[in-house]
């Protein structure tokens, strides 16, 4: 038997497997066109619309990736460009009626399954690691900077 996983590892597939489960819901419920790359998108825009460059500087990507996501997002209905009112030469991604649905749709389901993790754990427990992993992403911004 080897070592007990890094926290990186105990971190990560969690992580994994709600979208993994996130995903195959909302393909259940319609949304079978998403890839578990979108994600990220939905993730990180902004209710009121966000530049690429603001979504790449949030889901950490390069520019032309979170651009390649958000023309595939476009092209089946999910989000739309428009122009920036505060920049004439920017555009904003904004979540189209189909975006917004989704969203809806996947934090009834994130919801759900807090609620099943809260049950297994106990309230307690369960308030716990959210207030641990709150002071952990404190912890980790505060390094960085």
């Amino acid at each position: 038997m080897g070592p007990d996983p890094n926290l990186g590892v105990l971190l990560r597939n969690p992580y994994l497997e709600f979208s993994a489960q996130l995903l195959d819901h909302l393909h259940t419920v319609g949304y079978d066109d998403l890839r578990p790359a979108h994600l990220v998108v939905f993730q990180h825009i902004d209710p009121a619309g966000s530049r690429i460059t603001d979504l790449a500087r949030r889901a950490q990507m390069t520019k032309p990736s979170i651009s390649y996501l958000v023309e595939q997002l476009e092209a089946r209905g999910y989000l739309e460009r428009t122009d920036d009112p505060s920049d004439g030469r920017a555009r904003l991604v904004h979540l189209t009626t189909r975006g917004w649905s989704q969203i809806t749709d996947a934090l009834r389901h994130i919801a759900s399954v807090e609620a099943e993790l809260a049950t297994a754990l106990g309230p307690r427990r369960m308030s716990t690691l959210r207030r641990l992993l709150q002071e952990l992403q404190q912890i980790m911004e505060d390094r960085r900077s």
